[in-house]
């Protein structure tokens, strides 16, 4: 039983014969002597296995050993084939959705600004002797004077974003 978990374990974490031998000091033939069956080690040598092959003493001597083998190791690429196409996924939505939400902000700032164009400030013609008139007007004036100071910078920082995000083929 210690000779097959040895060998198993070995084997698990790709190692020859001589390479185990080399870790722990010993000849390669006593490693063959263990695996065969023909002799044992003593503890202290089963405590420097254990270590070497990142295994608890108790399971080289019965407990049962899973082995990994190719199969595993190709079921556990195919799952993280589907997590890394997931995360490709999100990846993609969200740059979409933000592709779209700055194309969307452009195209509300420009229509905003054509509003205001074709409008052409009609406050500018009205009475100023009453007094919600005149607060009505410098709030228009206030949000136009704005609007024109800061959007056109925003509007270029929209599209570098835009540019930035461009789907690359």
């Amino acid at each position: 039983m210690l000779n097959e978990t040895i060998k198993a374990l070995r084997k698990s974490k790709g190692l020859s014969q001589q390479e185990l031998a080399v870790k722990l000091n010993v000849v390669r033939q006593t490693i063959s002597k263990w695996e065969q069956g023909l002799s044992v080690p003593d503890s202290d040598m089963l405590i420097s296995i254990s270590e070497i092959l990142e295994t608890p003493v108790s399971i080289l001597l019965g407990e049962t050993v899973d082995v990994t083998t190719p199969n595993d190791l190709k079921t556990i690429a195919e799952k993280l084939e589907i997590i890394n196409l997931q995360l490709a996924k999100r990846k993609s939505a969200k740059q979409k959705i933000i592709r779209w939400s700055l194309i969307t902000f452009c195209s509300v700032i420009v229509l905003f600004f054509m509003i205001l164009l074709l409008l052409n400030s009609p406050y500018l013609n009205w009475n100023y002797n009453d007094p919600e008139t005149a607060v009505l007007g410098v709030g228009f004036h206030v949000v136009e004077w704005l609007f024109i100071r800061f959007v056109p910078v925003i509007l270029i920082g929209a599209m570098i974003g835009l540019f930035l995000i461009r789907k690359k083929k």
